[in-house]
């Protein structure tokens, strides 16, 4: 038997294995689900054990990080599977069609949180070192895993154990499923993320509230000079204002602009999709550039006043947005936090005081093209999912990725297994059954193709 006809033959066994491991509740930003939290890493170190994985759980200072080994051959390629079993909050519950422990099967989907984000994604590649443990009897390669419990809660705990643990983590490459195809059909490999940086503005005026009969007209309003400023960070043509800010953007290369153009995409369903009337953003560039190799700045929340149930006539003694800005190749993100400091400075009005908290971020990503284990990933993919790979960029950040680059010196290869419309963050998480059941013979192809490269 083959390890593909081993996963063919094990479907259901997977699919309910995968169920037991999304029951359990393991929220790692909501201290009342510490235990479970806990629970789930023990969870998964005790099936890596099974499997034939040595394992164990090791304390990072606050949720526990699930460390994996298999040993092949010193001569052999190792890599580095990184994944996640915590989850994100449920909220808000009344939006959930069924209980977001609850596995569910509707429509080819399995709906439930963190089915795609990202215990799906991650479990699948212990089903392909199962498959070929149970078929062959040993793998091609050596294989770590990092399998953390804080990505939807932070990282420094994560950060400061890659430091401190850089010899155990020793690999070759490093492989992430943590980020989605280009559709349900398409299967793509990510060569970039954006990077961020992210600051807190506050606005302050009176010392407390004021009656604004008593003091409107008189004194500022800190919510209106905060509107005020966001507005001007943008200009009539969509670009960030903030100076400097596109001082170091770098410009795409024909292979790239090549991959994008080879792409099916159309803006009516990327309409569709968000639910938004029209689309927006920087004139002279399309949407896939805009939202995958093109700098933004987003305010993602504003506070102030009074919010509370009829109407309070006051003039707010504060107001305060959190921002967040969305980083290309070659922009660092203290950098562009010091420039938007600046430029909000120069701009705010003296009848003010602003204050501005950096809270840092993550250096944008690029996996270079020509890279062996990214021609070998490819090759992977296309054997598991019976169809070519495209190479993409993912908009979003995964911080932990700078991580691998800055203190392991290793390159990431980001192979999506789950959908764009799967609901990650959202009530009625869910993932197609048939990208999973994929995913599996695609961790197998890829021991395979990753073994044959000369590291």
């Amino acid at each position: 038997m083959t390890p593909f006809e081993y996963l063919k033959k094990e479907e259901q066994n997977s699919l309910g294995q995968l169920k037991e491991l999304l029951r359990i509740p393991s929220i790692s930003a909501q201290s009342q689900y510490e235990a479970e939290v806990a629970r789930c890493a023990e969870w998964v170190a005790g099936y890596m054990t099974r499997i034939g994985i040595s394992a164990k759980t090791m304390e990072t200072g606050g949720h526990p990080v699930v460390f994996g080994q298999y040993r092949a051959s010193a001569k052999a390629p190792t890599i580095l599977i990184y994944g996640h079993y915590d989850v994100q909050p449920v909220d808000p519950p009344d939006l959930w069609h069924s209980g977001p422990f609850e596995p569910v099967e509707k429509d080819g989907y399995l709906i439930a949180r963190g089915a795609a984000d990202d215990k799906g994604q991650f479990f699948a590649h212990l089903k392909g070192v199962e498959a070929y443990l149970k078929t062959v009897g040993a793998l091609p390669l050596n294989v770590k895993f990092l399998i953390e419990g804080e990505e939807e809660a932070g990282t420094e705990n994560l950060d400061r154990f890659i430091r401190q643990h850089a010899d155990l983590l020793a690999a070759d490459v490093v492989v992430v499923s943590d980020t989605a195809q280009y559709n349900d059909d398409i299967p793509a490999i990510d060569f970039g993320l954006r990077g961020i940086a992210s600051v807190e503005v506050k606005v302050t005026g009176p010392d407390r509230d004021l009656h604004s009969g008593g003091y409107g007209g008189a004194v500022a309003n800190p919510i209106n000079i905060l509107a005020r400023l966001i507005g001007q960070l943008h200009d009539d043509k969509g670009r960030v204002t903030v100076d400097g800010f596109y001082d170091k953007v770098y410009t795409m290369s024909a292979w790239e602009k090549e991959q994008y153009a080879q792409l099916p995409f159309k803006e009516d369903e990327f309409i569709k999709l968000t639910g938004v009337p029209a689309l927006w953003g920087e004139k002279g560039y399309g949407v896939l550039e805009r939202i995958w190799v093109r700098p933004t700045l987003d305010c993602n929340g504003i506070t102030g006043g009074y919010q509370g149930e009829g109407g309070k006539t006051i003039i707010p003694s504060w107001a305060s947005a959190k921002i967040t800005m969305r980083l290309v190749p070659e922009m660092d993100p203290k950098e562009i936090s010091d420039k938007f400091e600046a430029h909000l400075k120069k701009i705010c009005p003296d009848s003010v005081r602003l204050e501005v908290t950096k809270h840092g971020g993550a250096k944008p990503i690029q996996v270079p093209v020509d890279s062996p284990w990214l021609k070998a990933a490819a090759h992977a993919v296309e054997e598991g999912f019976g169809v070519r790979p495209y190479f993409i960029k993912e908009g979003g950040s995964i911080p932990v990725v700078e991580k691998f680059k800055s203190v392991l010196g290793l390159d990431t290869l980001l192979i999506g297994l789950s959908q764009p419309d799967n609901n990650a963050h959202s009530p009625n998480e869910k993932l197609l059954l048939r990208s999973f059941h994929r995913g599996c013979r695609v961790s197998v192809a890829l021991f395979e193709a990753l073994s044959h490269v000369k590291a």
